[in-house]
């Protein structure tokens, strides 16, 4: 059955996460005079989002939205790195800068050439608001907004794989999860649902260790969104 829809990882594949924190972590370390491992801070920071989100799949708590779990590790690393004088305020706000991340150079005009023929859609842990505010702080051009707050699962439980087919009213086989994860496709490939890789081999900075090629056959590989854009016809 011909794909209808296209439904996008977020974090690590549309938008470059690592280099927007770091930014935003240098910037008030200027306006405030502080000094800190601001890139190992950014890296500590990500390092806490399966940890925090595996609490909630285990059910050692209730439902509770990313953007609640990137609070509480922030508040954790403010000490531990000694970043202090922040006013509530400026925590909060530092605590959005998941809600301001910057697209990777490629996603915006591949995302407009493939919005032509498909259906494209996040697939994302993020919150709602999270999703909503990066593709106006981005200009990312999305039909609608797939978050793991309409199903209240994380991924990779099976409920986010299932729960976005039946957001958009389609059968799995017409729905491609596209990913620069080799594990997020293994389990979409798993429910039933297409594949595509995106290569981002400097998602986690000059060091990254893991998916650094496409591990599988999956139904399209691409080396960015324009590429993969290419490859589905338009």
């Amino acid at each position: 059955m011909p794909v209808k829809a296209l439904v996008f990882d977020t974090f690590g594949t549309v938008v470059n996460w690592r280099d927007s924190v770091i930014h935003e972590l240098r910037d008030l370390g200027r306006r405030k005079g502080l000094d800190a491992d601001w890139v190992a801070m950014a890296d500590a920071w990500r390092a806490g989002y399966a940890p925090g989100m595996d609490t909630v799949r285990q059910g050692k708590r209730p439902w509770t939205s990313v953007d609640v779990l990137h609070r509480e590790r922030l508040d954790v690393l403010l000490d531990q790195f000694q970043v202090q004088g922040l006013t509530e305020a400026e925590k909060d706000h530092l605590n959005r800068v998941w809600h301001r991340l910057d697209p990777w150079p490629d996603s915006v005009a591949g995302l407009r050439r493939l919005k032509s023929k498909y259906i494209i859609s996040t697939f994302s842990n993020g919150s709602v608001p999270c999703l909503v505010n990066m593709a106006k702080h981005g200009g990312l051009p999305w039909d609608c907004v797939f978050s793991s707050d309409i199903v209240q699962h994380y991924k990779p439980d099976a409920e986010m794989y299932l729960g976005v087919a039946r957001f958009l009213d389609l059968p799995t086989s017409q729905v491609m999860v596209v990913a620069a994860h080799n594990n997020d496709l293994r389990h979409a490939r798993s429910h039933g649902l297409r594949t595509g890789y995106i290569h981002r081999p400097t998602e986690y900075g000059p060091n990254q260790s893991k998916d650094l090629r496409a591990e599988e056959d999956w139904d399209r590989i691409a080396k960015d969104i324009g590429d993969f854009a290419s490859q589905m016809g338009v």
